[in-house]
């Protein structure tokens, strides 16, 4: 029921559907298919918030008790309610042609900046270890060469160059292209899953299928390209499916989930007790970089950042805080069964280790 009032045309026309006009509206300006379904979320949660009454009868007092309502009720981060707010934004100017005034009474959740979680190198030799098959190289690609877990999964056969020993990532985040590292260890393995999948693609083309999507306007320019080996996913799905538009039986790329469950599975029976996910691997591979002295603006380019800023994170989480300094501690004390001041010190005034606290 509500998914229809969210979707009945504009009042006063019989034109498209709002929430088809929303998806065109953001393909037109090629914003990524996540951002497409965080919009459409948030559009449809803003409209139930208003008793199902259609935006275009809205204004910037509804907007502020919805948005007011997700930081003081649901309690919502700042970075969610931001999200929120540009949903709205968007739909007003780009779909119904009305720009949202100023919203003076709305209510902000408190911006926080978290520290990333990282893994230590021994942590991810673990985690990787406990990993098999398809979901294991996956992983393996997200630590080894920095990707998103999606940029490591939309790869295609001809963004991997062996002989360069390099990956491109097509589209990445912001719509960018990069290129980033493929290590020597992954060339085998990697090798690997391209043979078989050249012999699964194959058996796709003799059964009359083989064909993949096609970022863009390709599918008009290139019409055959999509049953083309160049073309086809690293890591394609177990199964088939049948385009909507065109009916062509296609392979999907290896859905994200997959991989996900692998990792948390794996995370579970080493024990460690880090609320990791597979970003986590980006994170260590960034924090490794620093560590081993490599400069900042080199791994901003392989990360595809924006602006270094973003990559100074990972100078706050380095054991030496990316400065090089030590604890005045540990200069004071000596560590050992029995803990001492450096330098001799009568009986009376030798420190002791202060005793661990119950679990």
């Amino acid at each position: 029921m509500a998914a229809g009032l969210v979707s009945s045309p504009v009042a006063g026309g019989g034109g498209p559907r709002l929430l088809v006009r929303l998806r065109r509206a953001l393909r037109v300006r090629h914003y990524s298919r996540r951002t497409e379904q965080a919009y459409v979320g948030w559009v449809r949660r803003y409209v139930r918030f208003c008793g199902l009454r259609h935006p275009a009868e809205l204004g910037e007092r509804d907007v502020e008790r919805f948005l007011t309502s997700l930081a003081v009720e649901r309690g919502v981060s700042g970075s969610t309610q931001n999200q929120a707010f540009a949903a709205l934004l968007f739909l007003y100017d780009a779909v119904l042609g009305r720009p949202l005034g100023s919203c003076t009474g709305l209510i902000r959740a408190k911006g926080t900046v978290r520290v990333p979680v990282v893994l230590s190198r021994a942590e991810v030799g673990a985690i990787l270890a406990e990993m098999r098959g398809v979901p294991a190289l996956v992983a393996a690609l997200l630590y080894g060469s920095g990707l998103r877990l999606l940029e490591a999964l939309q790869l295609r056969v001809k963004d991997i160059d062996f002989e360069r020993r390099e990956i491109i990532v097509r589209s990445g985040k912001g719509d960018r292209d990069r290129r980033t590292m493929l290590p020597e260890v992954l060339m085998g393995p990697l090798g690997r899953q391209l043979d078989a999948r050249r012999i699964e693609h194959e058996a796709d083309r003799r059964s009359g299928a083989g064909r993949v999507a096609l970022p863009l306007g390709l599918a008009r320019k290139l019409p055959g390209a999509s049953g083309e080996w160049a073309w086809q996913w690293v890591f394609g799905a177990m199964r088939e499916h049948k385009s909507e538009g065109t009916g062509e039986r296609r392979r999907h790329h290896l859905h994200e989930t997959v991989v996900q469950r692998a990792f948390r599975e794996a995370l579970r029976r080493t024990g460690i007790p880090k609320r990791a996910t597979c970003h986590t691997l980006r994170h260590s591979f960034a924090t490794h970089l620093l560590e081993d002295g490599y400069n900042i603006r080199a791994v901003q380019e392989l990360l595809g950042h924006r602006d270094v800023s973003t990559t100074m994170i990972y100078t706050h989480i380095l054991n030496r805080d990316g400065r090089g300094v030590r604890s005045p501690m540990d200069r004071l004390v000596t560590p050992g069964p029995q803990t001492t001041l450096r330098g001799p010190l009568p009986p009376n005034r030798r420190l002791r280790s202060p005793p661990i606290p119950p679990v």
